[in-house]
């Protein structure tokens, strides 16, 4: 007998009818007669998880992604069973299930429509892989609005666009290339000037389409794995991201050097030219706090090794360049030298922690040193192991931080850049294929890595970067942006990663500058340093292929202003300790584009130029050659000039000079600005002194400055200091009110306050309620004037 055994290939499938609900507590459960369920999970009364089954089966619930600190609770849930659906209510949102086809509606309070599902979900099988590839596609209203999803090379509005979530290796990545380094499938919305976002846990090669192929519809897709995401109602965009934010977490403080100056390259070597390298910065005056050692420290690219001809004495050059203020990071990537004699593949091979193949032999890739294979960083065993391969490198040789790179893993010579999809992975024990464990890999890698730093670094802080990475990676270390290019389109790029990451969760990124293929001119080096100060992660890294790209490489007139950019980041280490403090805390970004600082002014819907440091700076780079200046466009506010006072009303465009040695810079009114002295490096002088600029304004502003041991884990003893100003301007008067939290005592004794922009002359001053003499505050002619750190309440009196 004959029996036709083809597969029928049904394509998309769609869920039916419901015919069965029940709730446990926060979830609810909702059945379709073809066997589709869908779990709906309140975590808050704003972030609802949505997870999809087919065949009435769930997965394994397990993600990497997700914080094991996530705050959960709600004001109030309920459920209503109406005719043509259910409809769940909390206190900020109300969901609606059709009961026809399980598509799903989501309202604010008011009824306005938040997001509503177009197909909703559907499925097809996967005849090549098994499992099936899921799909959800949502309605794009007119004039929706579409950010975030990381380090994507393109313009912060993504309305138009399609990108790809696969890390991969792309060196010299243009505008608009897909995929990149990172994978962060998280987007918020923003609708009629209301904001949501969501975020799709899927660690399969991902795909979002922007109202691209169908300017009404907004959909996204996974080649496996679950339709499981979560959605996040604001209104406003800072809710939506604090809500992500906390959901993947958080870091911790790094020591106050990870965010000074950082120099590196592919490669300084030998040990007299990292001694040179360093020697120049302390000579020619250029604060610097790091320098990075590349491959090429190592002995054959072999991992945990030092090149004996050319570092000799690792110890003793880390311990010299420590004594003048410099920290060295190193190098290590995931591929493991396939050789006998080499300690760490010996200990691989024997404890079985190399990936393998789907029918049995290790899985072989070729990297910097040849033939390597992979740990599978995906097993805690072996993550385990690797944090303690760390051991020697910083408790014994005194490393103070380490880069993780190539580990989305690259793999060269291969079409597809990275491993075989057949490769299999522990996956903390959920077993899988490469085409699950792919976007993940680099995370895992990296955390495993900072456990490691973290345990023999103790009591100081670690410092871990990586290149690849994951939704929740920002847990473990900072990050970079990759192989990018030394062309002013690069510069633009830079500008728009940096504030695309930020609002995805991941502040604590820089990008390489100046370019790391080809060399930029002193003039590209120059702008693209103004920029990158004002970025969390500030480094030049360069490729050796292209001539030297440090501060002094490019002329007198340059090596100048660099210097002049680098001392203005030294000077504002207070200000961007405290924006990463409220990082930490809040889960607030970083940089804030200006669609984020002011999402009800549809002009700052489309910009991309400029942008928020912290909460009171206005950044806008010169991005074109040859130029004189800019027009950039203020947002809402006052602002002053912070080169020159003049003020600036928000909510125009205007032209702005910017001559090769400026960036448009500006301070919102009211805002008090701390800053150290300029130092060579961090600790290398103990602050006598705060400085404040304070910037005058008619009406009230809050400021902020937070301050700890700079190292080590006190601050989470108490042991920190955190002083909140609530500035009020009058006419003829202004009142400076001061609230101090936590128990650390500042080195210094009095702030030395400098009044920008004040419609009057000092006539009188009243601390804590008793008037001071103009000298005992040492009052001058620059509106300067210096009060004890402790006040209470400083009232100032014009004439």
């Amino acid at each position: 007998m004959i029996t036709n055994t083809e597969i029928v290939r049904t394509g998309n499938q769609f869920p039916n009818h419901i015919v069965d609900f029940k709730q446990e507590n926060d979830k609810f459960y909702f059945t379709t007669q073809n066997g589709v369920i869908l779990q709906l999970t309140i975590l808050r009364d704003s972030v609802v998880r949505f997870r999809y089954a087919t065949e009435h089966v769930f997965e394994p619930d397990f993600s990497y992604a997700i914080s094991e600190d996530v705050n959960l609770g709600y004001n109030e849930l309920k459920i209503q069973d109406e005719v043509p659906e259910y409809i769940v209510i909390t206190s900020k949102i109300k969901i609606h299930i059709n009961k026809t086809n399980l598509k799903v509606k989501i309202v604010d309070m008011a009824d306005q429509v938040i997001s509503e599902d177009e197909l909703g979900f559907h499925w097809e099988e996967n005849f090549d892989y098994g499992g099936n590839v899921v799909k959800m596609s949502k309605v794009c209203h007119a004039g929706e609005s579409y950010y975030g999803m990381g380090d994507k090379a393109s313009h912060t509005n993504l309305k138009g666009k399609r990108v790809n979530n696969w890390v991969t290796d792309t060196y010299a990545y243009g505008k608009d290339q897909e995929p990149l380094y990172k994978s962060i499938p998280f987007y918020i919305g923003l609708k009629e000037s209301k904001a949501y976002g969501i975020f799709f846990d899927n660690s399969f090669s991902t795909y979002f389409d922007f109202a691209g192929e169908r300017r009404n519809v907004t959909s996204y897709w996974a080649d496996g794995g679950e339709m499981n995401y979560y959605f996040f109602y604001g209104p406003k965009m800072c809710d939506v991201v604090e809500s992500y934010t906390d959901l993947t977490g958080l870091p911790e403080l790094p020591p106050l050097w990870a965010l000074g100056f950082h120099q590196s390259k592919w490669s300084y070597y030998p040990e007299q030219k990292v001694r040179d390298i360093a020697s120049n910065f302390r000579k020619l005056n250029i604060p610097c706090d790091a320098i990075y050692l590349d491959i090429d420290y190592m002995d054959g690219f072999r991992c945990f090794t030092w090149d004996k001809n050319h570092f000799p004495d690792p110890k003793k050059m880390i311990d010299d360049l420590g004594e003048d203020g410099f920290k060295v990071v190193t190098m290590i990537d995931p591929g493991i030298k396939i050789d006998r004699d080499y300690w760490v593949y010996q200990q691989a091979m024997e404890k079985g922690y190399f990936c393998r193949r789907a029918d049995g032999p290790l899985f072989k890739g070729k990297v910097w040193p040849g033939p390597c294979n992979f740990p599978d960083f995906t097993h805690p065993d072996v993550r385990e192991w690797w944090a303690d391969l760390y051991k020697e490198m910083i408790a014994g040789l005194g490393v103070s931080g380490v880069w993780n790179d190539m580990n989305e893993p690259a793999i060269m010579e291969v079409p597809s850049k990275t491993a075989n999809l057949d490769v299999r992975h522990d996956y903390d024990g959920h077993p899988c294929s490469h085409r699950k464990a792919h976007n993940v890999y680099g995370m895992q890698m990296v955390r495993a890595t900072y456990e490691g730093i973290k345990k023999y670094m103790f009591p100081r802080r670690p410092f871990v970067l990586t290149r690849a990475a994951y939704s929740g990676t920002q847990r473990y270390c900072a990050t970079w942006t990759g192989d990018n290019v030394a062309t002013w389109e690069h510069l633009w790029i830079a500008n728009v990663q940096m504030q695309r990451m930020s609002m995805s969760g991941y502040s604590f990124v820089g990008s390489d500058i100046g370019g790391f293929a080809e060399q930029p001119n002193g003039e590209l080096f120059a702008r693209w340093i103004q920029l990158a100060v004002f970025h969390p992660f500030c480094r030049v890294h360069s490729s050796g292929d292209h001539g030297d790209q440090e501060p002094w490489s490019f002329g007198d007139e340059i090596t100048d202003i660099v210097r002049e950019f680098i001392e203005l980041r030294y000077q504002l280490l207070p200000y961007l300790y405290t924006m990463f403090y409220n990082y930490i805390k809040e889960g607030f970004p970083m940089l804030q584009s200006l669609v984020f600082y002011d999402q009800d002014d549809v002009q700052t819907h489309f910009r991309t130029d400029e942008f928020i440091f912290g909460k009171q700076l206005l950044v806008c780079p010169v991005q074109e050659p040859n130029s004189l200046g800019r027009r950039m466009y203020f947002p809402k506010g006052n602002w002053y000039n912070y080169w020159t006072d003049e003020m600036v009303e928000g909510g125009v465009e205007r032209w702005v000079s910017a001559e090769l040695d400026r960036i448009p810079l500006f301070v919102r009114e009211g805002a008090m600005i701390p800053k150290y002295p300029v130092q060579q490096y961090v600790g290398e002088k103990e602050i006598e002194k705060l400085a404040i600029d304070v910037y005058f304004k008619s009406g009230t502003e809050n400021s902020e400055v937070y301050e700890d041991h700079q190292e080590g884990y006190d601050y989470k003893k108490g042991r920190y200091s955190l002083r909140r100003f609530k500035f009020t301007g009058k006419e003829n008067e202004l009142i400076i009110q001061q609230f101090k939290d936590g128990n650390y005592i500042t080195p210094y004794h009095n702030f030395v306050m400098t009044f920008h922009g004040l419609p009057f002359e000092i006539d009188s001053v009243e601390l804590d309620n008793e008037e001071v003499g103009l000298d005992e505050i040492k009052l001058n002619g620059n509106n300067t004037i210096e009060v004890s750190k402790d006040f209470t309440e400083l009232h100032i009196f014009g004439k």
